[in-house]
């Protein structure tokens, strides 16, 4: 049996691009923060549009190289699990933006920034741990990395409860409510995608330790 030492040299490029498609996620969590932080300003969504380019050609890349490479440095079915989950991340992201983009003069003084800060905290853990693939599956350093991630996710799932409860104290209308849950639930649904990398990423080095 190969061990992953013997074969990295082969499957770098697999490497490479999973690392890519982390770098566009973080940068779609980062370009949020950006938007949502500048209220004043007109929404821009080219930040978004090309994240969300980016990483379709890298999830399409990566499919063909599988079918092109005999002999990768991960399981195939591993490599096709972090790159699916990365490119539901970035699509999350996207996803919340271009909602958020058609509402914003209706959201009044609603505070999404604070949450999404969390979000790009989560964005930066998993390209570390998306780069930890290559160095060598570090056990002890995945699970510090992903008890990070938990530790994120942990505090949004605490705010978002702070939100969900304010929204029924009685000062929001019925539609904006919705409008609001709506939103809610899409930026956490970005930050539990960032919480399924994490998981993906330390079961592969569990399972080649």
């Amino acid at each position: 049996m190969f061990s992953l030492q013997t074969i990295f040299g082969k499957g770098d490029k697999f490497f490479g691009l999973l690392e890519a498609s982390a770098d566009a996620a973080r940068d779609a969590a980062s370009a949020l923060v950006h938007l949502l932080q500048n209220r004043n300003a007109s929404p821009s969504l080219d930040e978004f549009s090309l994240a969300r380019r980016r990483e379709k050609a890298l999830s399409e890349q990566i499919s063909q190289e599988l079918v092109n490479t005999f002999v990768t440095a991960l399981d195939r079915e591993d490599i096709e699990a972090l790159s699916a989950v990365l490119y539901k991340t970035t699509k999350s992201i996207s996803k919340f933006a271009e909602r958020y983009s058609l509402e914003v003069d209706r959201l009044g003084d609603v505070d999404f920034a604070s949450r999404a800060v969390l979000l790009e905290k989560a964005g930066d853990v998993i390209t570390q741990m998306v780069r930890q693939l290559r160095k060598g599956m570090n056990l002890e350093v995945m699970k510090s990395l992903n008890d990070r991630l938990q530790a994120i996710e942990g505090e949004a799932d605490r705010l978002m409860l702070q939100l969900y409860s304010e929204l029924y104290d009685g000062r929001y209308e019925p539609v904006r409510i919705l409008l609001l849950k709506d939103l809610f639930e899409l930026l956490e649904k970005a930050i539990d995608r960032c919480r399924d990398v994490g998981n993906v990423a330390y079961q592969i080095v569990l399972k080649n330790s």
